[in-house]
């Protein structure tokens, strides 16, 4: 047992952090695939280095797969919620004892200490044989036997695009511990939340399958087919092979494996290497050529510029064959689909969660829209871009879903977690379209040049650190040297509307006195596009007094700040000439619920 001198293993020091610390971790695994059994047999040694303030008597592992048998609270969930996933349902169910998946510890130690260990559902708690005091190392070792499932969600294998072994969450894996202590999530349905650290995988496997995923592969000359134009080994019948795969600084492994995968390479320019595992018998072969023409460079070029620059040197794109799903360094997605634009904004979206989720980390559980919502909006920022669309403002579909779900009564707060709310079109909605218009209503607050510099010094600040809302909004306020608590606030926990109209219009020789009223209970700043007869157009913007000053902007006439106790409000605009029309938030990046009421003329 050894003590660290260092805060984690991202070379953070206690003295220069004093406040932030946090776990780190290290696997070093041995895995046998049976692949005619879809079974697998494991042993890992789990370097755990506790770099809390606190003193650790117990752990807690992830055992994701045994979500897959049922009557698991993932089967239930999804037959009682009213509108359910429909990948799901009742197919877990329905699982027979060699399609179901399990994880079955044998043997667990801590420093060579035999521990004890209950498991409840996903998770597994064991007893620790000796205190883990802070600044420690233990050293875990674990022997398990798990089988596969069925492709039910996200990992499994016979799923409908015919890919053999889509591997994810498929070990035990060693849950965070923060400052809000241990985060033992069952596993229901959704988001994760992992310990950074290493990984260094053996995977032996028959010799016939190809593997791609997470982290670089230390042996290709042992494995050849396609990774740097090796020939292919020739091996007996029954021999496996051993595919070495290793990580640095990610907070999950996973792989995909299959005998008919086609392997290509692109090298992407001041960027990573990108690996393009896929089925040519059923993936859309047209899609992956094309996106290897000019978008992959664009896309990594585009997150550069505006969102960070991806840290890794590799990254696998693979056909997993059930919709799209994020993990470090890598994305499964569906290897068909009719439409090149489609395909690509599948990449898009579970590429970029490379950032948010892979890279930023937020706790996906307890935050998903800081996962989804923020993904989402890069997303479409960057599909605005590769395919030209020209939107001044691409996240308008966004919006429509937010006033749908505003206005139907099903609305919940943000800050619910993943799994609890009571519908999954509020989660949706909530997570991916709520979560990308915080971003879009948050340029419109602070303007357009604090936001776009809050957002990279965001990535440079918050890497491989599991930030929470309130470090991202720390971040925006320091950016725009506005007051955004507020605005926080009613965002994330509360479920009130924005509404606001023009009430009056009085025209006199020397100006315009107009009246706004705020219907909805969410205040907001607003901006107003005043037209005169002449056709001359002039800006205004009416800060929320909570903030404690205004956008920068050129060309913006800013008024006194409107109180949030005020419904209404009196601007006063100085003109010889009479005003022609009058629009509230011309950009439409204001969440307000009717816009019907926006426009004077």
């Amino acid at each position: 047992m050894k003590k660290l001198l260092l805060a984690s293993f991202v070379g953070l020091s206690m003295s220069a952090q004093a406040q932030y610390w946090q776990q780190s971790v290290h696997y070093d695994m041995d895995i046998t695939m049976d692949v005619v059994n879809h079974q697998y047999d494991g042993e890992q040694e789990i370097t755990y280095t506790n770099n809390s303030p606190d003193t650790l008597h117990k752990a807690y592992f992830h055992l994701y797969f045994n979500a897959f048998q049922p009557e698991s609270m993932m089967d239930v969930r999804s037959r009682n919620i009213a509108d359910p996933d429909r990948r799901v349902l009742d197919r877990i169910g329905g699982l027979g004892p060699d399609r179901i998946g399990y994880q079955n510890v044998r043997s667990l130690t801590q420093n060579g200490s035999p521990l004890r260990w209950d498991v409840q559902g996903t998770v597994l708690k064991c007893t620790l044989a000796e205190p883990l005091l802070p600044g420690q190392s233990a050293i875990f070792k674990m022997v398990w036997d798990a089988q596969v499932p069925e492709q039910i969600r996200r990992s499994g294998w016979n799923n409908k695009e015919g890919i053999e072994f889509t591997m994810t969450q498929w070990y035990p894996k060693l849950a965070e511990y923060d400052e809000d202590g241990w985060h033992a999530d069952q596993y229901v349905g959704r988001e994760f939340y992992g310990v950074w650290g290493s990984f260094d995988v053996k995977i032996h496997i028959n010799r016939d399958y190809v593997l791609g995923g997470t982290g670089h592969l230390q042996n290709p000359e042992d494995v050849g087919f396609g990774y740097g134009g090796v020939k292919k080994v020739r091996l007996g019948k029954n021999e496996l092979r051993t595919w070495h795969f290793a990580a640095e600084k990610v907070h999950d492994f996973a792989f995909a494996a299959d005998p008919d995968y086609a392997h290509k390479q692109l090298q992407i320019e001041n960027g990573p290497l990108v690996h393009l595992l896929y089925d040519p018998k059923t993936a859309n072969k047209a899609n992956w050529n094309k996106i290897q023409k000019g978008y992959l460079q664009g896309y990594f070029d585009f997150m550069a510029k505006h969102f960070g620059k991806y840290p890794y040197d590799q990254f696998s794109l693979i056909q997993g064959g059930d919709g799209g799903m994020e993990y470090p360094m890598c994305t499964m997605m569906l290897g068909s689909g009719d439409t090149f634009e489609g395909f690509t904004g599948l990449f898009v979206h579970e590429a970029t969660h490379n950032w948010y989720y892979g890279v930023i980390g937020t706790n996906e559980a307890a935050y998903p829209w800081m996962d989804e919502g923020f993904t989402t909006y890069a997303e479409e920022e960057c599909m605005n871009f590769l395919f030209n669309r020209g939107k001044d403002n691409p996240h308008l579909e966004a919006y429509r879903a937010y006033v749908y779900l505003d206005t139907s009564g099903f609305r919940e707060p943000l800050s619910t977690p993943a799994d609890h709310f009571r519908y999954n079109r509020t989660y949706s909605i909530n997570s991916y379209s709520a979560g990308a218009l915080f971003l879009n209503q948050l340029e419109y607050i602070i303007g357009e040049e604090a936001f776009a510099h809050g957002m990279m010094r965001y990535w440079q600040k918050w890497q491989f650190k599991h930030p929470k809302p309130g470090d991202f909004l720390r971040i925006m306020e320091l950016e725009s040297d506005i007051e955004l608590d507020w605005y926080l606030s009613y965002y994330k926990d509360q479920v009130k509307s924005i509404d606001y109209s023009i009430a009056a219009v009085e025209n006199d020789n020397v100006g315009s006195q107009i009246t706004l009223r705020r219907l909805g209970l969410f205040p907001m700043p607003v901006d107003v596009l005043v037209t005169y007869e002449s056709g001359r157009e002039e800006l205004h913007t009416i800060p929320l007094v909570s903030m404690y000053g205004a956008k920068r902007q050129k060309d913006v006439e800013v008024h006194e700040p409107w109180p949030w106790t005020h419904p209404e409000y009196t601007m006063y605009v100085p003109s010889s000439e009479a005003v022609k029309r009058l629009e509230i938030d011309p950009s439409k990046r204001m969440l307000d619920i009717d816009r019907s009421n926006n426009i004077y003329k």
